[in-house]
């Protein structure tokens, strides 16, 4: 492999995504007579979690982090734990378009840390790390 083309030793490469894990299950389709419908009674709090995790490409690292909710402030949250993990290392980091990876706050935070830390950005649902959800 070309020297120049290659990620040296102190540059990775992340794939990132977050998912929600659920206290209960979506209903997506059910049958009911055909004019009447189909009452699904539910109890209780939703309740949920967001995960936000890395892939490492080349080793497989993930790096994972926990949150009570997916928004903007806990994926900055991630953001810096990805720096205190990857300390000394340039980061070069895959994301979707999710409105959380845009937010100013996010912005603002990629902008103060751009010697250590750069995005790609493509489209929702694009990157690889959707697999590791499934």
């Amino acid at each position: 492999m070309d020297k120049k083309n290659a990620l040296d030793e102190n540059t990775v490469l992340l794939y990132q995504d977050e998912t929600h894990i659920r206290a209960y299950q979506s209903l997506h389709a059910t049958w009911s007579q055909s004019g009447i419908q189909k009452q699904v009674p539910t109890y209780g709090h939703h309740a949920y979690v967001t995960v936000f995790g890395t892939v490492q490409v080349g080793t497989g690292k993930i790096v994972t982090s926990i949150a009570s909710e997916g928004k903007k402030e806990q994926f900055l949250a991630f953001l810096q734990l990805l720096l205190e993990e990857y300390k000394g290392k340039f980061i070069i980091l895959v994301i979707d378009g999710a409105p959380i990876h845009r937010s100013q706050l996010v912005q603002t935070f990629l902008e103060e840390h751009k010697e250590e830390l750069m995005p790609f950005r493509l489209p929702p649902y694009s990157p690889p790390i959707e697999r590791l959800w499934k």
